[in-house]
């Protein structure tokens, strides 16, 4: 009897939050660099799928080591498949990064963390819908809300280095999206 609850919960769940797809360009560009689509996966927490997330390359790489280190421009395009506050959202930034990074680094890191939480503070809230994309420009990471602009540029390629850290580090959000963004 518990078993058929569990399983009529469970089955009750998955079509109230149904599967939602995300189509992402096979190419985009940032600035005047053309980037590919290395890789794109769903972000979920428990069986709620939080958001679809894209990694946008000059070229495609099949190792984490050769994303984070690639060249040039990069973007990572995540598309909100929930409404999350822009604490929570912050608070899951930083402990990716936190996870992937020693405390030295992070602590020559914190002021454009703090100063990245205060771009997504700036937000709200991400919405269901909403596109953030996180771009290397070859000169600092620019974050678009909605297409737009939001905050002032972060400098430093090391901050985009551990930025992507956060779902290609040694220790990912989550292990099957990290195989998902290099293309697995």
């Amino acid at each position: 009897m518990a078993f058929r609850l569990a399983f009529g919960f469970l089955a009750f769940l998955l079509l109230a939050f149904p599967a939602k797809a995300v189509d992402f360009e096979e190419k985009t560009r940032v600035g005047e660099a053309e980037l590919v689509l290395n890789g794109a996966g769903l972000r979920k927490r428990f069986f709620f799928e939080v958001y679809a997330i894209g990694l946008y390359l000059p070229k495609k790489a099949r190792s984490a080591a050769e994303a984070i280190a690639a060249p040039g421009p990069k973007r990572v395009r995540i598309h909100m498949l929930r409404d999350v506050g822009a604490d929570q959202f912050s608070q899951a930034l930083v402990d990716g990064l936190r996870a992937n990074v020693d405390e030295a680094q992070f602590k020559a890191l914190e002021p454009r963390v703090q100063q990245l939480t205060g771009i997504m503070a700036g937000m709200k809230e991400a919405k269901s819908g909403m596109t953030i994309a996180l771009d290397w420009t070859g000169a600092a990471t620019r974050v678009e809300a909605a297409g737009k602009p939001a905050g002032v540029p972060i400098p430093g390629e090391d901050f985009y280095r551990a930025l992507l850290a956060i779902w290609l580090g040694e220790h990912p959000v989550q292990d099957d999206l990290k195989k998902s963004l290099l293309g697995g």
